[in-house]
């Protein structure tokens, strides 16, 4: 016998649908005016397309640059994701397993340091960046994304690690492992959902980062998905083709979209996982 529902259920069955409905339909809106023409754009932005122009999709890719953008952006995200992770779980392990002198300290600074406001620090960077030659450069970029380490990762990934029982590293210890061996045998891969959890954010943030590479980059050859997209708009005052902006838009979006569907179930567990103890 199927259990009847309450008229409170049915309200948030309804708000979720809602919601739903309400992040999907854009996306859906914007797909199927990439396949117009621009003349029936601006006929009618509600009508569905009368002739399906997968054409503008390669046009995007070719006429605005979003093909040797995204290239840029993949190497750009994929370095800075393979060297910042891996720092930050050095420097989380290194600040929640292993004990030292002056530890605390550290954490007390780091946590001051989320009061602070992280534009503080664009005319710092950006002088230093300067100065060592690294503007105008995805490497500089790779340089210093990897490097800026993010409290929020540090403190993700360091309540995590906090969790594991300290009994594995003693009996590892007295096997004679040394600090490396404990880290990367067995807290690495037991912290391993917090790690990915790290890692997807730390794509996202990558991947959507625009201000960075805006600032930096000044080659259009060079140019990150976020850049070459604000340009592409900039054209629109003067071309108004905005379909092919949409079908843009699109080709940009799916690294996004794939790493949500495909990752989801890590970001649930790593963001809530690191708050269970024992």
């Amino acid at each position: 016998m199927t259990e009847k529902r309450s008229l409170a259920d049915v309200l948030w069955i309804v708000m979720l649908v809602a919601g739903a409905l309400s992040v999907l339909y854009p996306l859906v809106w914007v797909f199927y005016q990439s396949l117009k023409t621009n003349q029936q754009f601006f006929q009618n932005v509600w009508s569905l397309p009368e002739t399906l122009q997968w054409s503008n999709y390669k046009t995007a890719w070719v006429k605005y640059g979003i093909g040797k953008s995204l290239l840029n952006t993949l190497y750009y995200v994929g370095l800075s994701l393979i060297i910042g992770t891996f720092l930050t779980t050095l420097n989380a392990y290194a600040l929640t397993r292993i004990e030292f002198k002056g530890r605390k300290l550290i954490w007390g600074i780091i946590m001051l340091s989320l009061f602070l406001p992280g534009i503080n620090a664009l005319i710092p960077q950006f002088v230093l960046m300067r100065d060592l030659q690294l503007t105008n450069s995805l490497t500089g970029l790779i340089i210093l994304d990897s490097f800026g380490e993010s409290v929020f990762f540090l403190l993700l990934l360091g309540g995590f690690m906090q969790s594991l029982p300290k009994e594995l590293e003693e009996s590892a210890y007295m096997d004679g492992a040394s600090i490396f061996q404990v880290f990367l045998r067995i807290i690495a891969p037991l912290a391993t959902p917090g790690i990915v959890t790290v890692a997807i954010f730390k794509f996202l943030g990558l991947y959507n980062n625009f201000l960075a590479p805006f600032i930096y980059l000044s080659d259009q050859k060079k140019y990150t998905i976020g850049v070459a997209m604000y340009q592409a708009n900039q054209l629109m005052q003067y071309t108004s083709d905005w379909v092919t902006l949409f079908a843009g838009v699109l080709i940009a979006m799916i690294p996004s979209v794939f790493m949500f569907v495909f990752f989801q179930r890590w970001i649930m567990e790593g963001a809530t996982l690191g708050g269970v103890k024992g």
